[in-house]
C-alpha cells in the first residue's frame, strides 16, 4: 500500500496502465453532497433507542447495543434507507419484539433528519450559500474534468430518488450526470445499485474494467469491485473537509476500494491518476 507523494491518495490497487474508463458512477450524500453530513448522529441514536427497548441489559450492555447499531448501519450505508429500517426491525424480533413496519422507521428516521438539515437547504433555497459550500471540496471541478473527457456520469443513491434530484438541483450538480440520476424507490425492489450498473454495462456496451466508482459507503464499493471495475472510496472528514475520516478510511478499506480519497480538492491529480 503505498501513498503517492503530489496528492492524498492512498492506493491499494493502482490502475493498469491504459486502462480506459468510459463511465462513472458516484454516491452521493458524503461522496458530492455534504448537506446531510451527520445523518449518522440521527439514525444512529434513533435506532438504539428502539433497540435498547427491548435488549436484555443483562445480556448485553448500553455499548454493545450501540456497537450493534452502528455496525449494522455502516454495513448497509450505500443502500436504501428501508434496508436499515428493515434490519432495526429484524434485531428488535431477535430479541423478542415487536417492531414497527420498517417504512414507519424510515418516516421518523427523515422527519428527525429534515430537522438536521432543513437550514442548509433554506438556506440554499432562499441564495444565502453559495452551492459549493454544501459541496465535497473539488468535486465539481472534476465532474467537469471527467464529462471534458468524455467520460459518461451516473449518480446513484441510497436516499430517495426524489431528494437525491431535489437537492442535486440545489448544488447545480445535475448537468453533469448525462447517464442519469438514480435513487431509492417506494417500491425498494425497484432500485439497487447494483441493478444501475448492471444497466451502464448493458447500455453502453462496456467491459466491467471501463468503469470507475466514487463512494463512502460498502455497497458501491463491493459493487463496482464485483464486475471488474475500478473503486474510490471518498474518505472525506464531512465535518471539516479536507482531512481523512480514518472510521470511513477503515470500513472502504474493508470492503475492498482500490484507493482512498478525503476529497476532489486536486482533481487534475486524480484525473491524472485514474488515466496514466
Amino acid at each position: 500500500m503505498t501513498e503517492t507523494p503530489k496528492f492524498k491518495l492512498e492506493v491499494v490497487r493502482a490502475p493498469e496502465p491504459g486502462r480506459a474508463f468510459r463511465a462513472a458512477l458516484f454516491d452521493f450524500d458524503g461522496t458530492l453532497s455534504l448537506i446531510r453530513s451527520g445523518w449518522q448522529d440521527v439514525m444512529v441514536p434513533y435506532f438504539y433507542e428502539e433497540l435498547a427497548k427491548v435488549a436484555d441489559s443483562t445480556k448485553e450492555s448500553e455499548a454493545d447495543v450501540m456497537r450493534i447499531v452502528r455496525d449494522f448501519i455502516d454495513q448497509i450505508t450505500g443502500k436504501q434507507t428501508i434496508y436499515q429500517c428493515m434490519r432495526l426491525a429484524d434485531e428488535i424480533t431477535a430479541r423478542g419484539g415487536r417492531p414497527l413496519e420498517p417504512l414507519a422507521y424510515k418516516k421518523e428516521y427523515l422527519r428527525r433528519l429534515q430537522i438536521h438539515t432543513k437550514d442548509r437547504v433554506a438556506r440554499l433555497e432562499n441564495g444565502d450559500a453559495e452551492p459549493d459550500e454544501y459541496v465535497v471540496p473539488g468535486a465539481r471541478r472534476f465532474l467537469e474534468r471527467l464529462r471534458g473527457a468524455g467520460v459518461k456520469l451516473y449518480l446513484a443513491s441510497g436516499t430517495d430518488e426524489v431528494d437525491v434530484k431535489r437537492e442535486a438541483e440545489l448544488l447545480r450538480l445535475t448537468s453533469f450526470f448525462d447517464g442519469g440520476i438514480y435513487g431509492a424507490q417506494d417500491d425498494y425492489k425497484r432500485f439497487s445499485k447494483a441493478m444501475v450498473i448492471d444497466q451502464i454495462i448493458d447500455q453502453n456496451k462496456l467491459e466491467g474494467a471501463q468503469l470507475i466508482g466514487f463512494g463512502d459507503g460498502y455497497v458501491e464499493i463491493e459493487n463496482v469491485r464485483a464486475i471488474g471495475g475500478y473503486a474510490i472510496g471518498m474518505a472525506t472528514l464531512e465535518a471539516a473537509p479536507g482531512g481523512v475520516d480514518e472510521w470511513k478510511r477503515a470500513r472502504l478499506l474493508q470492503a475492498g476500494a482500490d484507493a482512498i480519497a478525503p476529497d476532489y480538492s486536486e482533481p487534475e491529480a486524480l484525473f491524472n491518476f485514474i488515466n496514466a
